[in-house]
């Protein structure tokens, strides 16, 4: 009986990650191979402790190697305005930024029926928490601008409705150096209807 292959093994459970072919997962694989040893050990060896060192932070659900991540810890930020985000990917996006100073909620999913994801899949028992304990004075709901983004940010707001905050929704519309003539009609109707005085 034939071994199994370990090259074909390799590729096959790269190219499952996001954003990586077989192709892509074939170049890495052989990339990997052609070098150092010692690099190859040292990434399986933090890809085998991954789970153990990374935890999800108590507080807003974001990753990090203690109970509560950097972002929780930090005293500078500001308590009264949490973000609400899908995921901890769309955090970093914000954080790099620079342009928001307050705290963050991670859902780590988004309404999606068909999938089998409903409200009581949402932790929004823990942010409705979180409202009350730092007197939060608005919700900001950074949700995708898509269907499931959208049908989560309108949940979260009626959540939130009856407890006295303020709850926003991150603007859309052209992109900074965006074209009209190649610009969809969704992104193009919500840039007119979003519109602001330059007066």
């Amino acid at each position: 009986m034939a071994e199994p292959d370990p090259i074909a093994e390799l590729i096959r459970l790269l190219a499952r990650l996001p954003g990586i072919g077989e192709r892509s997962a074939g170049r890495l694989v052989f990339h990997l191979l052609a070098g150092d040893p010692g690099y190859t050990e040292a990434l399986g060896g933090a890809l085998e402790a991954l789970h153990q060192r990374v935890k999800r932070c108590v507080e807003c659900g974001n990753f990090g190697p203690g109970e509560r991540c950097a972002v929780c810890q930090d005293p500078r930020r500001e308590d009264d305005v949490i973000c609400v985000v899908a995921r901890v990917p769309d955090l970093h996006a914000i954080e790099r930024s620079g342009s928001f100073r307050g705290r963050y909620h991670v859902l780590h999913r988004l309404l999606a029926p068909l999938d089998g994801v409903g409200p009581a899949d949402l932790p929004l028992d823990a942010l409705v928490e979180r409202v009350r304990r730092h007197g939060t004075r608005e919700v900001i709901v950074a949700t995708p601008l898509n269907v499931e983004g959208e049908a989560t940010a309108l949940f979260v707001a009626q959540v939130l409705a009856a407890e006295g905050v303020s709850v926003s929704r991150i603007a859309s519309g052209m992109p900074h150096g965006g074209e009209l003539e190649f610009t969809d009609q969704v992104t193009l109707g919500r840039a007119l209807s979003g519109r602001r005085s330059l007066g």
